[in-house]
């Protein structure tokens, strides 16, 4: 029968959607998405899920998103180089798990074991818990300025993670607490919030001469940094990045400096409450890109 093709994944991908959560198909024995658009394509509908997992064992991803889930990855370390920062190492820390039980002292709080878990493939842990309401999380690194630490990344809006079920490398990814989800703490939910965004005020581009030329570059600085300024909620990075390509080719033909550039960008991109060292990588490629097809500006 085509439906045992599939079919310990199937029951996986069944009872993950029997708990309202959004399912796809992920490469068997991997963690990459085995469909485009998985976010807005993932489902509940028993009968498109029996029917993608009758094609091949597709191991099962959750929209975390969609399904109105925040899932906190406690992750160990990958090798023997791969430690702790000072900042960490000081608590004795090793590994995910650790940063959480420190985050869990450090503001009064019991570790948060009452919730649907799953051991990873690698010996980690996924704490499921749902989202707060009114408030948008977004996917988290451990290194990153909103993360909660060293080893703990969170999967939300846009994220995804592999569900009970799926394995990697042969190893499997099992319910080791299979209980209803628990609502998210508050005080993580407020570790987790956005930081608030910065005063809106006018980013200053100041450039030198007068005449055509000048008034050109003056246009053409002041429309990339409103292009910036009044992306959408979910286009900041990629109007950023195609700012930055516009602008990389001025000073790629001499006519901007990339210093000045940078920096017009970078206060444009924090002021719609964009991570730092993200805009900064984005900037550093834009500008990399627009290099390639340089631009002069007649006088």
């Amino acid at each position: 029968m085509p439906h045992l093709v599939g079919s310990a994944h199937l029951t996986a991908a069944l009872a993950a959607a029997a708990r309202d959560w959004r399912v796809f198909p992920l490469v068997p024995d991997d963690k990459r998405p085995a469909i485009s658009n998985w976010e807005n394509r993932a489902t509940t509908d028993p009968d498109r899920i029996t029917c993608a997992w009758s094609v091949a064992a597709f191991n099962v991803g959750i929209a975390t998103g969609p399904s109105g889930l925040v899932v906190i990855d406690l992750d160990k370390p990958k090798h023997p180089g791969d430690t702790p920062p000072a900042s960490w190492a000081e608590h004795g820390v090793a590994d995910g798990a650790d940063v959480l039980a420190a985050l869990c002292e450090r503001h009064g709080q019991p570790f948060p074991t009452d919730t649907y878990t799953v051991r990873t493939w690698s010996g980690g842990t996924h704490l499921y818990f749902l989202a707060p309401e009114g408030e948008e999380l977004r996917n988290t690194a451990g290194g990153s300025a909103r993360g909660l630490g060293w080893k703990v990344d969170t999967r939300a809006v846009g994220g995804l993670v592999a569900g009970g079920g799926s394995t990697i490398a042969g190893r499997p990814y099992t319910v080791t607490h299979d209980v209803p989800v628990a609502a998210l703490p508050e005080w993580l939910a407020n570790l987790l919030c956005p930081a608030p965004l910065p005063p809106q005020t006018p980013v200053t581009v100041s450039l030198a001469g007068r005449g055509r030329r000048a008034a050109f570059l003056r246009s053409a600085v002041n429309g990339e940094v409103e292009r910036v300024t009044g992306s959408g909620p979910h286009a900041h990075n990629n109007a950023l990045y195609i700012a930055a390509v516009a602008l990389g080719q001025l000073v790629a033909g001499g006519e901007l400096n990339a210093s000045d550039v940078t920096s017009w960008l970078l206060t444009a991109a924090l002021q719609v409450g964009q991570d730092e060292r993200e805009a900064q990588r984005t900037i550093t490629s834009g500008l990399r890109a627009g290099a390639r097809r340089p631009r002069t500006v007649a006088a």
